[in-house]
């Protein structure tokens, strides 16, 4: 399914051949992100995933840098997240080396000017303010407020209007001479393209350098409040309900893929069916896993009637419960097990997501695992699995809700935040 190189001093190169594919993808993975930031400068790995975009050695001008992909049909972007940042392109396979080529300029030798520098913060703090208009999307950011406290999985990723304002042109170039270098990524490809030609590609165009990892602070366990609440004269409510989940590689991650598939994956899920279609309560809730090196959490989001929050949280809890006290019927669970299978295979046709399936699990996981090693893995996991795992995680004490909206009445939010 893959192939694997580690380059002396260089990237690791990982890549999936898909014969008569037309489409190649690729991504590196900067192995850096915003948990190894200081408050005072908070946002700074997201200011560098921007700046890089404004021009390089080879394409000095931000329209040099989207033409290039773009004038051969491709797309190409960047994401920062916790613990890494990735850009990708995706393009026709007779364009890889301008693919690899362009991701190593954007990653490797931006030229970090300071009208660049000063002309993007003033984007960053529109990005940041337009994310906050959006409490469908903040009441992440709530939440982890919540839980994480004042601490960098408690920050937002993109920083604050005041910490990106005070970062100097210094801190970037210094950043990015610390964190982007060739040994610390890794370039993930798909698409019908040898391995050793992807790897004499990414070793021509990225070269050779030693780098150091960042480090960062074990996580704290949470939550350090139980209840967050921000008023807003919105339409409706929004709610994030979570609880602890797992670290990222631990053994019963498998089992907790699948109870999140019963519990709100999908059309079919638990919370699906009793808080929208039975009870009529909710238009969008769905359930969700995230996992760091040494933590993790399952959560709950759903937008209802301001009226509506604390019988919408109860019967959220309700559904827990019940995962915790009854085992899941055999048809119930072959049904959210050939869900969660037919869903990662049908997403891995696509060669980005490929590249993003093999991508990931290299930067992150401590192996990579083949397509039928991840089959085997969710074919094992059982019932009592499920339920001796919801009994472990499920508490009273490990329980956090955030809620943006109007006429919240805290006193009865709280006072529903229990398992029966």
């Amino acid at each position: 399914m893959f192939e694997r190189t580690a380059l002396p001093d260089g990237p690791r190169v990982i890549s999936a051949r898909l014969p008569g594919m037309r489409s190649l993808s690729a991504a590196v993975y900067v192995m850096v992100g915003s948990r190894g930031e200081t408050r005072e400068k908070s946002g700074l790995a997201h200011f560098m995933e921007h700046i890089t975009f404004k021009g390089t050695h080879k394409l000095p001008t931000t329209r040099e840098v989207s033409d290039a992909i773009e004038g051969v049909g491709g797309s190409s972007n960047a994401a920062t997240d916790r613990e890494t940042t990735v850009y990708w392109t995706r393009l026709p396979v007779r364009e890889a080396e301008l693919g690899i080529d362009v991701l190593a300029e954007l990653t490797l030798r931006p030229l970090l000017r300071s009208e660049d520098i000063a002309h993007e913060r003033e984007i960053i703090v529109d990005e940041i303010r337009s994310y906050r208009d959006e409490p469908a999307q903040y009441i992440y950011n709530v939440w982890d407020e919540a839980w994480f406290g004042d601490t960098p999985l408690g920050w937002e990723i993109a920083g604050d209007e005041s910490s990106v304002r005070a970062l100097t042109d210094d801190d970037i170039r210094d950043f990015w001479a610390a964190s982007y270098r060739p040994s610390s990524m890794v370039v993930a490809l798909a698409g019908d393209l040898a391995h050793e030609d992807a790897v004499a590609l990414v070793e021509r165009s990225f070269g050779h350098g030693d780098g150091v990892t960042p480090s960062y602070p074990p996580a704290a366990p949470g939550p350090v409040e139980r209840m967050r609440l921000e008023h807003r004269h919105t339409a409706q409510a929004h709610v994030a309900l979570g609880l602890s989940g797992l670290p990222r590689d631990h053994e019963d991650q498998w089992t907790l893929d699948l109870l999140n598939t019963v519990l709100g994956d999908g059309t079919s899920s638990r919370l699906f069916m009793r808080i929208r279609e039975e009870e009529g309560l909710a238009y969008d809730v769905h359930s969700f896993q995230t996992d760091y090196a040494d933590t993790g959490i399952l959560q709950v989001y759903m937008g209802v009637d301001a009226d509506d929050v604390a019988p919408a949280m109860r019967s959220v809890l309700a559904e827990l419960a019940r995962l915790r006290d009854e085992l899941i019927p055999g048809a119930e669970l072959e049904r959210a097990r050939n869900y969660t299978l037919g869903r990662l295979e049908l997403r891995l046709e696509e060669s980005r997501s490929m590249a993003s399936f093999l991508g990931s699990q290299e930067a992150l996981h401590d192996r990579v695992m083949t397509m039928d090693e991840v089959m085997d893995a969710l074919r094992a996991v059982t019932a009592d699995d499920i339920q001796t795992l919801a009994g472990r995680l499920f508490r009273d004490e490990t329980l956090c809700a955030a809620v943006i909206g109007p006429n919240l009445e805290s006193r009865s939010l709280e006072g529903a935040l229990r398992l029966p």
